[in-house]
């Protein structure tokens, strides 16, 4: 009995004293509270623009000042050297040129005359040298150029055919004709046959007809090249084979390398131009 009533007396001072904290911290808060912050009041503020008014010009100009005495003497520009250009001594240019060539000798005509391979190739040359040796000088200028021809001359020699496939140069084309025109009696073709063949003329200060390369005329002409994989999109589609090129004789083959003539070196510089003309790159720069 005595300790329940001690707990009692115990709980009821705990309540008495949190009673107490309680109503302590409501009563002192109502004076410790911050006062509330004033409200802020709008204002309305109203600006008037008005433009800037106009400067009030003098009557009269103010009275200016002395200043010093402009010197008398008056003060001379420097001018810039003028540009002038000075006037090369003409030089007097000469026009480039190439004599004709001289004409076939009697000897020359009667090798030529004896040569059959490769459709009369000497016969042929010796014949463009005789007309480019009637053609006269060839000067550097608008009347120098080239002209081909097709010609055919008859078993005995004599022209039978000229027609001009093209030309750079109508004089170089005109003193061509009249040198063919008056050409000496030239020997019978080769082959007995009539001779058939084109030919350049060239009628320039730079360029000549080199003499041709023998070496090669006993070997066959190889086969003339066809696209095999070419088609016309109609007819069947049929891949040709290429044709071997045929080997010759050895004794004919033999035979034949005895009656060659010695190629010079201007043959041998004139065929290695003609390969470079036709293959070179200019691109390549070779």
């Amino acid at each position: 009995m005595h300790r329940y009533n001690h707990f009692v007396a115990v709980f009821l001072s705990v309540a008495l004293h949190a009673l107490l904290i309680v109503f302590a911290g409501n009563f002192l808060g109502r004076f410790i509270s911050k006062p509330e912050a004033p409200k802020a009041e709008e204002e309305v503020v109203f600006l008037e623009v008005t433009p800037a008014s106009p400067q009030k010009t003098l009557s009269t100009p103010p009275d200016p000042s002395p200043g010093p005495a402009p010197d008398p003497t008056p003060v001379s520009r420097i001018q810039a050297p003028q540009k002038t250009a000075v006037a090369l001594p003409a030089v007097d240019r000469q026009p480039a040129f190439m004599d004709a060539p001289p004409a076939p000798t009697a000897q020359e005509w009667a090798l030529a005359a004896n040569y059959t391979l490769k459709n009369s190739k000497r016969y042929r040359y010796t014949w463009g040298q005789q007309v480019r040796s009637m053609m006269g000088r060839a000067i550097e200028g608008p009347d120098q150029g080239i002209v081909r021809f097709r010609i055919e001359i008859a078993p005995d020699g004599t022209l039978a055919r000229l027609e001009t496939l093209w030309t750079t140069s109508q004089v170089a084309e005109n003193l061509a004709r009249k040198a063919i025109e008056n050409m000496p009696p030239l020997p019978p073709t080769p082959t007995g046959k009539t001779l058939i063949f084109e030919k350049t003329i060239s009628f320039q200060p730079f360029d000549s007809d080199g003499p041709p390369l023998y070496k090669n005329d006993c070997l066959p002409d190889p086969p003339a090249f066809r696209n095999p994989f070419m088609w016309d999109g109609k007819s069947p589609q049929v891949r040709t084979v290429p044709v071997p090129s045929e080997k010759p004789d050895p004794a004919a083959l033999e035979e034949c390398l005895k009656q060659l003539p010695e190629d010079s070196i201007e043959a041998e510089g004139a065929h290695d131009k003609r390969q470079l003309e036709q293959w070179g790159s200019s691109k390549l720069g070779r």
